[in-house]
Parts: C-alpha cells; structure tokens; sequence
C-alpha cells in the first residue's frame, strides 16, 4: 500500500504514528486485506488481553474491588459478549463485503474496551488500575479504531 495512501487512513487515527507503524508492518495492498490483517492483529492482542485479565483476577483474590473490576472486564473482552465475539463478527461481515458492519463491530470493541477500563457509567469512576491492562487495552482501542476507520472511512459504500 503506498504512503500516501497509509497517510490518509492514519491521519483520521487517533494516533498516527501507531496507524503508521501498524499498517505498514502489513503486506497488504488493498484496504480490504488490510482490514483483515488489522483484525488478525486485534483478535491476537484481545486474546492476550483476556490471558492478562485471567492472571489479575487470579492474583487480586483477596481484594474485592480489584477482582470485582477484573471479572467484569474478563466480560468486556470475552468471546461470547465481548470484545472478542466482536471481532469474530467483524471479520464475518468482512467476508460478506458489509464494510459499514465492519465499522459498526470496530465501535462495539472500542466500547468494551473502555467500559472495561473506564466503566460502564459516566457515574462510575474508573477504577486505579496500576496493573498492565490500561496498556493492553489502549492498545486494542487504537487496533480497533484504526480496523472502523480503514474501510468505513476509504470506501464508497
């Protein structure tokens, strides 16, 4: 894909030198193809997230707010109603050739991940993580937000 082209998905990222980096490190030439490899990369970290969560909830036993926390954002990233589930549901709209879907499923997984994160009410303050999951997860915001914006934003639908 040329540079001109990876400049114009990125410059709609949030971080742009993130974008860059990602989709250069892709073979693709076409958006579709490189949509695809985003959610590669997104399904690969997700599931690297959820070992992460497993570890925290295993390690936060005897504090109830930190294991409280972590099993809902175990939620948040799982397969069946997560972050996960979505992205096996972006890459099955991806296949059917509904960008717009692909879009859509990038938003929920941008959803559940800040949920996770920040939780799910504007009332509810955000829990002080000190652990590696704001990490994993600020990762897989920008994975997923640079997934919506490759087709949903690049082709005419």
């Amino acid at each position: 894909m040329s540079v001109r082209k990876v400049n114009n998905i990125c410059k709609q990222s949030r971080n742009f030198s993130f974008c860059v980096a990602l989709l250069k490190s892709s073979p693709a030439t076409d958006l579709v193809t490189l949509t695809q490899y985003t959610i590669n990369v997104a399904r690969v970290n997700i599931t690297n997230t959820i070992k992460l969560i497993k570890l925290l909830i295993s390690q936060s036993a005897r504090d109830p707010k930190a294991n409280n926390h972590y099993a809902s954002c175990l939620v948040h990233f799982n397969y069946d109603e997560g972050a996960l589930g979505q992205v096996r549901y972006a890459e099955e709209l991806l296949k059917k050739r509904d960008y717009q879907g692909v879009g859509v499923a990038a938003t929920a997984i941008l959803t559940y991940v800040e949920d996770c994160i920040s939780g799910e009410s504007p009332s509810d303050p955000p829990y002080p993580d000190h652990s590696k999951l704001p990490k994993y997860a600020h990762f897989n915001d920008m994975l997923s937000l640079n997934g919506k914006n490759n087709l949903h934003e690049n082709i005419n639908i």
